[in-house]
């Protein structure tokens, strides 16, 4: 039990790490001055969830909550 213990926490330290690159390569939410005058609205921000800055929120996401599932197992004291 020893082994799955360490690999556990292999993995877990391997989705810290990517986590917080997934975290700091992505933009600002604020969409700048163009949202006072309703110019935020375009093709591209219609369409965020297809594009790389999408699939990023979205990988951001699943990593986040296999960090938490990983965080709880690993504190169980299971193994």
């Amino acid at each position: 039990m020893g082994i799955l213990r360490i690999v556990l926490t292999v993995i877990f330290i391997l989705v810290c790490i990517v986590l917080t690159v997934l975290v700091l390569f992505q933009e600002g939410k604020s969409a700048g001055l163009g949202s006072i005058a309703g110019a935020a609205e375009t093709f591209w921000s219609k369409n965020k969830s297809r594009s790389k800055e999408g699939l990023m929120v979205k990988g951001t996401t699943a990593l986040a909550v296999l960090f938490m599932l990983l965080a709880v197992i690993l504190n169980l004291n299971l193994f």
